[in-house]
């Protein structure tokens, strides 16, 4: 008798999952609300609808950590991976695809295995009788929020996602910055300092103000901001001095490059991960532009060569926080038999969403199969997503500072793309060795 299994939402985890489970021998009854219930961004009925951008961003799986998990899915036989090579347009580097060719592919493929069984309905939180992969997404109905809020408290689930930029560290200026933590309490480490005089800070605020800002999607605004996460242009227009008495007070710390000169403003980094290979901009949420992000920040002294391993924002989107309620496995820890995926984990990105639907279905499918090694890029995203750090937790695209530390021993270690050809390279021989390992 074979197993039976619920997979609830066909974007692109919940397509991914369930074409696997399928793969691995299990009854899948795939439940999609639309065209029942429509979301305010779809405008098909179709499977793995990409609502965005029809672009899975690079796909150099040398030297760029999308790029390698591209290659890791495309190794796992991944549905979604499948179907973009088959209906990708010229893009440079880059894997674009023709999105209606696209979400057909996907729909046709589900539609006729003879072990998926398709609903279109709504849904709230399922039974835990038989195992279930819930892939709702960002826009999730409120019928399936309230019951998730329900069933994991109301502080685990987050409807708006307010995003400060995360720079590596290694592109930071350290003949400007400097670790304290404020009053000195804690690790020193745990902060970097980048410390700012009157001149500069008010030509910063000026230009925040003046900078591009991304405008609301229409199904966004009416949702208002949190006072506590408001954006950090927001913060400049209530005054000059918002933000040198918010996030950029200069109390509790001392600029030990310029002794005996008081900071006028300090823009604080907090360390992302443990290994301090991320650092997080304090208060630094933004509706700027990616392009006006890049050009006002790196007038910061100290990140003038700043490299982004992701970009601030805020927009409507529905996730809960992973490392909080999720174990190892992606199951709910409330109820193990509920198993979470794609973006309503708390990842961001088309594929880190479809990765994340593979692995919780290769997970369900082989119980007894080890996780895959932090050095992938899935398993690195899989760590972010149960592991991360709970009370700065934010969903993140895939990004090598995600990754362990190179070991290597060189006095001079490379850098740049020779750098990142040996996190390449580790990862693949890493996913080949848990391909093989058995069940």
């Amino acid at each position: 008798m074979r197993k039976k299994v619920r997979v609830i939402g066909a974007g692109l985890a919940g397509s991914e999952a369930a074409w696997q489970l399928a793969k691995a021998g299990f009854e899948v009854e795939l439940f999609e609300m639309r065209p029942v219930v429509k979301t305010p961004a779809h405008t098909t009925d179709k499977f793995a609808e990409l609502v965005c951008s029809n672009s899975f961003r690079s796909d150099d799986a040398q030297t760029n950590a999308v790029g390698l998990l591209h290659e890791e899915m495309r190794r796992l036989n991944s549905l979604i991976m499948e179907c973009a090579d088959e209906s990708k347009v010229p893009a440079g580097g880059a894997l674009a695809v023709d999105r209606n060719a696209f979400a057909g592919l996907v729909t046709q493929k589900l539609s006729f295995h003879p072990l998926i069984t398709i609903r279109y309905e709504e849904v709230g939180l399922p039974n835990d009788d038989i195992p279930s992969i819930i892939a709702t997404g960002p826009l999730t109905s409120p019928k399936m929020a309230d019951a998730l809020q329900q069933l994991t408290g109301d502080e685990h689930l987050h409807f708006f996602d307010a995003i400060a930029p995360i720079i590596f560290t290694d592109s930071i200026n350290m003949e400007k910055a400097w670790y304290q933590s404020r009053y000195d309490k804690g690790d020193k480490f745990d902060y970097l300092n980048l410390s700012m005089n009157k001149e500069e800070y008010e030509t910063f605020v000026q230009a925040l103000l003046n900078g591009e800002k991304v405008a609301f999607k229409e199904w966004e605004k009416n949702t208002p901001y949190f006072e506590g996460c408001l954006p950090v242009e927001v913060m400049a227009e209530r005054g000059l001095q918002t933000l040198a008495h918010g996030p950029m007070k200069p109390v509790g710390l001392t600029n030990p490059h310029t002794p005996g000169v008081k900071p006028y403003a300090v823009v604080q980094l907090r360390k992302e991960n443990k290994v301090g290979t991320l650092m997080n901009m304090v208060g630094f949420q933004t509706k700027l532009t990616y392009g006006a992000q890049k050009e006002i920040f790196r007038t910061i002294p100290g990140l003038e060569h700043a490299e982004f391993a992701r970009l601030g924002g805020i927009h409507r989107n529905t996730f809960i926080c992973g490392p909080k309620v999720l174990d190892e496995r992606l199951r709910l820890k409330a109820s193990p038999n509920l198993i979470l995926a794609g973006q309503i984990s708390g990842c961001e990105g088309y594929v880190e969403s479809a990765a994340m639907g593979l692995l919780a279905a290769l997970l369900l499918a082989h119980p007894k199969k080890s996780l895959p090694p932090a050095e992938t890029a899935i398993g690195a995203m899989l760590r972010h997503v149960t592991k991360g750090n709970p009370e700065t937790y934010q969903p993140m695209n895939i990004n090598f500072g995600l990754f362990p530390k190179l070991a290597l021993n060189t006095k001079r270690p490379p850098k740049g793309a020779d750098r990142k050809k040996l996190y390449t390279a580790r990862a693949l021989d890493a996913l080949e060795n848990w391909v093989k390992e058995a069940s």
